[in-house]
Parts: C-alpha cells; structure tokens; sequence
C-alpha cells in the first residue's frame, strides 16, 4: 500500500493510499523512506522542502504554490512536480486591487489620522482610467485584470513573448513612459531577475505606482529606495528580496510606500480549493493516472 505524505488530516484518501501527516511545523517524521507522493505545507518556510531529498521511495511531489524556483533545486531526477496553478488567483487578485486602491486612495493617509479624529480632507488619485501594465500573464494576472477592467482601468498586458493582444517583455522600456501602474506577478527566473531596475524605474512617470504581488526579486530594491525617497514614484509591495525583509530597511518609512508581508496568496478561499486539489491528484495517483498541473 503507497504511502502519501500530507499536510491535512480531513482529506479524503482513496483506498490504497496510507497517509501521513506533517503540516510543515515542528520536527519533520522520521518514518518516510516508504512515501511516494508529498504534498509541501502551504506557506512553512523552507524545512518541508528539505525532506524531499529524504524520501528514496519518491515518485511525484505537490506544490501548493503557482511558482515552484525554490524546489527545483532539491527535486530528484524521475520525481514528477505538479503546481497549485490557479489556486491563487483570487486571493493574489484580491489583494493586488487592495494594494493599488490603497495607494490611488492615500487609505494610509486616513488610517493615520483615525486614532487622533482627524477630519482633514483631500482629493486623491482612482483606479478608473489609469493605464496598468500588468507585467507576467498568467492565471493570476489574468485574474487581476478582471477586477482592473470592473474598475475602468486601460490594462496592458505583457508577457515572456507578444501574442495577438499582450504585448512582449522586450516592448517593456517603451510602454513604461506612459503607464500609471506597473504591476508585477513574475516569477523568480534568471530572465526576471532585476528586471526593473534604475533604468526601467526611471522611465516611469513621476508619481507611477510600482506594484509586485510575484517575487521580491523582479525589482532591484535599492533602485527602487532612491526613487521613492526622491518623492518621484510610489510602491506597493507584497514581496520583496530578501524575504524577511530587513526590519531596518529606509523603504518601510518612506511616504508613498506599502508593505504587506508577502500574504497575498494565503486567504480563506486557498484553503477550499487547496484541499479539493489534492484530493483530486490523490485520486489520479491512486489509479497510476497522469497529475494535473504537471511542471515536470
């Protein structure tokens, strides 16, 4: 009988799979040289990748999340790696419409005026009729730019390489100028690494809002410190690199930032259609069927 190691007991195990069970804290357990399928804990650091080198019986490991950079390096030769694509995209979408609203709307400016009863007004910047390029499209951009279009914004869309309607990485310097928005739900790859960097930021239109809800390491964070701390442009961040972000970094207090905590993905709707994933690809490998999302 295959054993499958997993992050929740209240799954439905169909028969001829025994389960363990490890959430990702505290010790990793020792009996698994038997376990042929992981499913990683959501959101538990770095340890749970660990064990995937441990598990000689290994045939196919579940990532939770869309990206999977950081398990690639520690995946066996032969083990098959399925992703959690599409099991963020409303919870990532959700957050990022947060994000730019928070900034459009200067939310900061009022929340730090609530403890003291502050009445003092102002007029801000909207959502509606800005030019967002949206930077990485995939499942969760395309998520985004559902609520972008609900809200009347203009949405670019670019990707690795143009199509009929996106546009391709290499036309980013020239959309850049004229983009209200940046919004990026890239990937950690070599090609994304830095891609914004002095000279894209620069490009930008004074007070262009800077968004990253994908990896901290699209954005070259120095670059991005001196422009905000010039007043020039704006940022909200839901990733950042390194992650934890260093507690006395100048970008937490500089006016026209927001930093939330890389949380974007982890609401209340993940869980539910976690769960129905992994139950759906325990199925499939209790019946020697091929895994969806496969990645490798």
């Amino acid at each position: 009988m295959a054993r499958v190691l997993l992050p929740w007991s209240d799954l439905r195990v169909p028969a001829g799979l025994t389960a363990v069970h490890y959430d990702g804290s505290g010790a990793a357990p020792q009996d698994v040289d038997d376990v042929e399928f992981y499913v990683l804990p959501y959101d538990s650091g770095a340890e749970p990748r660990k064990l995937i080198p441990r598990l000689p019986a290994l045939k196919a490991v579940q990532t939770l999340n869309a990206g999977y950079d950081d398990i690639l390096p520690v995946l066996p030769e032969g083990v098959a790696l399925a992703n959690g694509r599409g099991l963020h995209d409303l919870s990532v979408a959700e957050h990022t419409l947060a994000l730019i609203l928070a900034a459009q709307r200067d939310l900061p400016r009022w929340f730090r005026q609530q403890p003291s009863g502050s009445w003092s007004r102002g007029h801000t910047r909207s959502l509606a009729d800005c030019r967002v390029l949206l930077v990485g499209y995939g499942s969760i951009a395309k998520a985004i730019e559902r609520y972008l279009v609900a809200g009347e914004a203009e949405v670019v869309p670019v990707a690795s390489k143009a199509r009929p309607g996106v546009h391709g990485i290499d036309e980013l310097s020239a959309l850049l100028p004229e983009a209200d928005i940046v919004v990026l739900v890239l990937p950690d790859t070599p090609q994304t690494r830095g891609i914004i960097g002095a000279k894209e930021l620069a490009a930008l239109p004074d007070s262009a809002l800077v968004v990253n809800v994908g990896r901290g390491t699209a954005i070259d964070v120095e670059a991005l410190t001196a422009e905000v701390s010039a007043g020039r442009i704006r940022a909200a961040l839901d990733v950042l690199d390194p992650e934890p972000f260093p507690s006395d970094h100048p970008l937490w207090t500089q006016d026209g930032v927001i930093i939330t905590p890389h949380v974007a993905g982890g609401s209340d709707s993940f869980y539910p259609r976690a769960k129905r994933l992994v139950e759906e690809q325990l199925a499939r490998f209790a019946k020697g069927a091929s895994l969806a999302n496969l990645v490798r």
